[in-house]
């Protein structure tokens, strides 16, 4: 049986599953509200590889010189706790790309319920840390 480590692509909306472990909670089992930055990192990164966009391409200079998607600004808002052993999905969806700037709407489901909801800029840059508009390779692979 073949299964993809990096979750279901249907559209332009990315599911991923995670599974919340002990390393993930406090002392009291819940999730630690910094570990949601994590679930949410799998999914966008997860989104991107099965849009054709990879993180190492980018790195090595596949648009002529090592390029790299940052986190710009992050906006939360949590809903409801996680527990140990839970199961999660992590649902992205591209919400704009312009520019150097690609938003993304990322929510956080236990039993199809919200639980957290995020809005994501990020922006393109390149080593020196300088804003790179995102080729229109790129956007016509994130714009399915």
């Amino acid at each position: 049986m073949t299964q993809n480590l990096s979750g279901t692509l249907n559209g332009q909306t990315h599911h991923l599953p995670v599974r919340v472990y002990f390393e993930d909670t406090d002392f009291s089992g819940i999730v630690y509200h910094a570990r949601y930055l994590h679930f949410l990192e799998r999914g966008r990164t997860d989104m991107l590889r099965l849009m054709g966009v990879h993180h190492s391409e980018l790195k090595d200079g596949a648009y002529g010189e090592p390029l790299f998607f940052a986190v710009k600004t992050m906006q939360l808002d949590f809903k409801a706790a996680a527990q140990i052993d839970d199961v999660l999905i992590v649902e992205t969806n591209v919400a704009s790309i312009k520019g150097v700037r690609l938003n993304l709407k990322q929510v956080l489901l236990k039993d199809e319920k919200t639980i957290l909801a995020a809005d994501v800029e990020i922006v393109l840059i390149n080593a020196d840390g300088s804003p790179k508009r995102i080729p229109k390779d790129l956007i016509t692979r994130l714009s399915g």
